[in-house]
Formats: structure tokens, sequence, C-alpha cells
């Protein structure tokens, strides 16, 4: 059996969310997310005319975990959560999405900074081979 692969840029955007939204998600409420103003926003960059979820026959394609980030801020530190030296718990939903590898995502990752209110956001990109049909 011959695997086919095809190669990809993943793109994982850490999304903090308000606490209400993380309840509700857990709690089975996935059209929360589509409420919080945070989530909202980065899901609409990821939606958009855009490469980011590009899968052929499919668009708008992401993987959603939930669970906390943890992190103390330094003195020096403006964060949209907490207070410097002191260690925080927010709650954060883990948006993952691809982008054809070579694809132009340059215009796409600069409006998913524009909607991260972190003053360090957390979105990272790597390559890997993603097997298909």
């Amino acid at each position: 059996m011959t695997l086919t692969c095809r190669r990809v840029t993943v793109v994982t955007i850490h999304c903090p969310v308000a606490p209400e939204t993380l309840a509700l998600l857990l709690g089975g409420d996935g059209a929360a997310l589509e409420r919080d103003p945070t989530a909202a926003a980065i899901l609409a960059v990821i939606r958009a005319d855009n490469p980011l979820g590009d899968f052929g026959l499919y668009h708008g394609v992401c993987e959603i975990g939930l669970g906390w980030e943890s992190f103390t801020p330094s003195p020096d530190a403006a964060p949209t959560l907490g207070h410097a030296g002191q260690a925080a718990l927010s709650p954060t939903v883990i948006l993952k999405t691809y982008a054809p590898a070579g694809a132009d995502i340059d215009e796409a990752l600069a409006a998913l900074i524009a909607a991260h209110p972190w003053e360090i956001p957390v979105i990272e990109l790597a390559e890997v081979d993603l097997l298909v049909r």
C-alpha cells in the first residue's frame, strides 16, 4: 500500500475566551464559540477568502481544543489578564487550521495577529504532511 501525502502549513492559534464561553463549550454548547468576540474574530479570519482551512472540497476547516494557559507576567508586561509577578490562568481555545504548503498566508496571519488581544499572541507555524486518499 502506497501512502499519499500533501505538504501543508499548520497554523495553531491559542485564543483566549471568556470564562463563560469555556464553561458553555465544556457543557456541550458549541455555538458559544461563535458568540465569544475574540474567538468569533479569529474564526472569521480562518473562514475568510484566504488559503487558511483549505481542504479542497472543504473550506474554513479548523480543529478546536479547549483548555487553559498559565503564565506569569513580568513587571514590564501589560497583560490583558492577570497582574505582574502573579501566576494567572487564561481560559483558552486552541484553533488549528491548515494551508497548502507555499501558499501566501501573510495577509491572513496579519489579520490573526490584529484580531488577537494578547500583548504577545501565541500563533504557531509548522510544516507537516497530511495523509490523503
